[in-house]
């Protein structure tokens, strides 16, 4: 966007200089006989300032008017920018929030970028060929409560509401409670890792900074010219919702219990919701699991009152993602090799993220409470397949589990996931941490 500015030129119509000749008369008169020449130094500076001025006078006459632009860049909000809907991802540098935010920016949409790492989003979107006009990088770390509310807080001073809020960002460290693959030291775990309030990070980036992103936001959603704004917050396989599917059935299995770890604050010593012993595998699993059941209770609390559509999803298994790179290198080569040719289960980055998009942008899949699963041409959640809209009905997959990676209406949530006064519980002790 450009603004044209025009410069008047100096007025030409000036009073005419004083002769100079008159001055030198001036200069050369003398006082009485005998006398110095009066007024000699005041005549000189006369005309040193009446040759001054008429040089000014000359400069003035050849003045023209210019023109000038001054080119501003796109500011959303801005009264003569076309307005465009508005999306809020989180974990939008790399995997699936790129991709998701890549096909939204396609199609439109004004895509703001809530990551961690500024310069690593960037580098990504333009890498991916985003339009710079149709996105937006903000820092926002998870896993800090007070980096949370900073990026609301940036947001709301460059937009008016929000359209749309994307909870996709999430870490994963599998082996973290290990001492070492096969023998001690070889590999090491580390340990649980914190946040910056002390949590145990996978509970605090996964889902405790994404339910405090959604209350903070909620306001904004509400603002929305939309007509059915959108929150929608990434399941997984693994977090047992529904009893029929192999992935929820791999050890370590999620179990939130009742939220015993939680009650305590889920500060060291404590690391796990249910107050067990610490798992870097299963401290992922039980985040995933938190994060349907704040679906299912943002769904309950608000979804009549405010016409927000609240939605989880499973779009397969992104076999091929950063969400690994914590893993042994062993399995991080063989993981996505195992997905294409026996669980068929494997859906690519850029697949996974169209399904994301249509979850944010596509009319059909605006049932709120629903935990949309796609079918694939395995029946195993992979690439290609049913849509999720149409992936209702239960059948057999390429294990023959019956009724496996379908999609759920919010009263065929399984597992812990479907305990109504669980999630109650979760969301209460949940305001008490973020209080």
């Amino acid at each position: 966007m450009a603004l044209n500015f025009v410069l008047p030129a100096s007025p030409s119509t000036l009073a005419p200089a004083p002769s100079v000749a008159t001055h030198h008369a001036s200069t050369a008169s003398a006082g009485p006989a005998g006398a110095a020449p009066t007024g000699g130094l005041a005549a000189t500076c006369a005309t040193v300032a009446a040759v001054a001025g008429l040089a000014q006078r000359q400069r003035n006459r050849n003045k023209v008017a210019r023109k000038f632009s001054l080119n501003l860049p796109n500011m959303p909000g801005f009264p003569f920018e076309k307005s465009k809907k508005t999306v809020v991802i989180t974990g939008a540098s790399s995997g699936l929030g790129l991709q998701a935010a890549k096909s939204l920016a396609q199609q439109g949409w004004q895509v703001i970028m809530a990551c961690r790492d500024f310069q690593k989003a960037e580098k990504a979107a333009k890498e991916v060929g985003m339009d710079p006009e149709n996105y937006q990088v903000i820092h926002c770390d998870l896993a800090s409560k007070q980096s949370v509310r900073n990026f609301v807080q940036t947001f709301r001073t460059m937009y008016n509401s929000l359209d749309a809020l994307v909870c996709n960002a999430a870490v994963y460290f599998p082996n973290a409670h290990k001492e070492g693959v096969i023998l001690p030291g070889l590999f090491p775990g580390g340990g649980p890792r914190w946040s910056a309030e002390g949590h145990e990070m996978s509970f605090a980036a996964n889902y405790l900074g994404h339910f405090l992103l959604c209350k903070l936001l909620l306001e904004d959603l509400k603002k929305s010219s939309f007509s059915a704004p959108r929150c929608v917050i990434l399941g997984t396989v693994t977090a047992t919702v529904n009893g029929a599917e192999l992935g929820g059935m791999i050890p370590p299995l999620a179990h939130v219990g009742n939220f015993e770890g939680l009650e305590k604050g889920m500060k060291a010593p404590v690391t796990m919701l249910d107050g067990g012993a610490f798992d870097g595998a299963k401290a992922y699993k039980d985040s995933k699991v938190c994060d349907v059941m704040l679906m299912k209770e943002l769904h309950k609390r608000y979804h009549k009152e405010t016409g927000i559509v609240f939605t989880s999803l499973y779009p397969g298994c992104i076999a091929e993602t950063n969400l690994f790179r914590e893993h042994y290198p062993l399995f991080q080569n063989l993981f996505p090799a195992f997905h294409k040719t026996v669980t068929k289960a494997y859906v690519s980055q850029e697949e996974a993220g169209q399904r994301l998009a249509a979850c944010v942008a596509d009319e059909r899949y605006g049932t709120s409470g629903s935990y949309y699963s796609w079918e694939g041409e395995a029946g195993t959640g992979g690439g290609g397949g049913r849509e999720a809209v149409q992936n209702t009905e239960k059948d057999l997959d390429w294990f023959m589990n019956y009724g496996s990676f379908r999609t759920l209406s919010i009263d065929e949530i399984g597992g812990e996931a479907a305990d109504d006064q669980r999630c109650s519980k979760l969301w209460e002790l949940s305001e008490k941490l973020v209080a």
